[in-house]
């Protein structure tokens, strides 16, 4: 079985050059690779080759270019999580809202398993997700200014104050064991049905934790394919042999045609804004591969930024 051995910062750049790639400034490539790791900025580097059977760069590839893709995928994630964090608040908030409304907002309510979907096959996952929010609500309830102030205040936390204390993937789950007209109530409220808004949670969860844990976001793919929207046929989306749309399906596009439903038209119009201005910074430091070739790696359409105005 082969091993992998330490390298030294030099001996890293060694194997960069030895492939080919130009380093312009090698104590400025060595702080980067110091600060960054050799093998997160490796992973941007096929981009680069020259075929998949020769691993070598391009000619005239340098590290800067390189490093300019890893660049633009941070700014990618940090727009993207900035975007979920804003509908992580509304889900919450909408959630809390209706939930208080139609059953109560003390613990006694929100934890009673008659206020959930009346189906026995989902008993076992209803009792698990209430079990997961009490474990929630006491390891996080006292960290919190606002659940701390209930707790010693009024001895219970009102749903729209520990909504905040439940991760995103908690609220997602959770959706999906409400009653029906809670469901119906919560994605008429992002013009969507409840099929869709289920299967968006968890997708956007998939992409919350990435993002917070700086993985490679622009050639992500999810496991699960999104339905084919409105959006996919609007932009003239091609199809390959089988009838499947090429772009928008487990791409970071079909995370775009998410955030068009459930970001209000402002915050989407600023998410789209906010990228394209990333992609054209890209586009004016790479020298040896076109943008277009970022984008189709990214499941991007060329016209993707006609989904604003559609």
């Amino acid at each position: 079985m082969k091993t992998k051995t330490f390298k030294t910062l030099d001996e890293q750049i060694e194997i960069l050059e030895n492939k080919g790639l130009i380093i312009e400034d090698i104590e400025e490539t060595r702080n980067i690779l110091l600060r960054e790791n050799y093998f997160f900025i490796n992973g941007y580097r096929h981009l680069f080759m020259k075929s998949d059977v020769d691993r070598t760069f391009i000619e005239g590839t340098t590290f800067r270019e390189m490093y300019a893709m890893f660049y633009f995928d941070r700014q990618l994630r940090n727009i993207i999580f900035k975007h979920i964090l804003i509908f992580e608040n509304n889900i919450k908030s909408i959630l809390a809202y209706v939930m208080s409304k139609n059953h109560g907002f003390k613990e006694n309510n929100y934890l009673n398993t008659h206020n959930f979907v009346h189906d026995a096959k989902k008993t076992r996952q209803i009792n698990d997700l209430i079990h997961k929010m009490k474990r929630q609500i006491s390891v996080n309830g006292k960290q919190h200014t606002a659940t701390a102030h209930y707790l010693n205040n009024y001895g219970y936390i009102p749903l729209w104050v520990v909504v905040k204390v439940l991760s995103f993937g908690i609220v997602g789950e959770l959706y999906t064991i409400l009653q029906y007209q809670d469901q119906k109530e919560i994605a008429d409220v992002f013009a969507m049905d409840i099929y869709s808004m289920v299967e968006y949670l968890p997708i956007l969860a998939n992409y919350r934790n990435l993002c917070a844990h700086e993985d490679i976001c622009y050639i992500n793919k999810t496991q699960k394919f999104i339905e084919d929207t409105k959006y996919h046929h609007m932009l003239g989306i091609k199809k390959d042999d089988s009838g499947e749309y090429i772009y928008g399906k487990n791409d970071l596009f079909a995370l775009v045609i998410i955030f068009k439903y459930v970001l209000n038209e402002d915050n989407f119009n600023s998410f789209i804004n906010e990228v394209t201005y990333e992609l054209n910074r890209l586009e004016g430091r790479l020298k040896t591969i076109k943008i277009d070739k970022v984008l189709e790696e990214m499941g991007f359409p060329l016209n993707y930024q006609e989904i604003v105005r559609l």
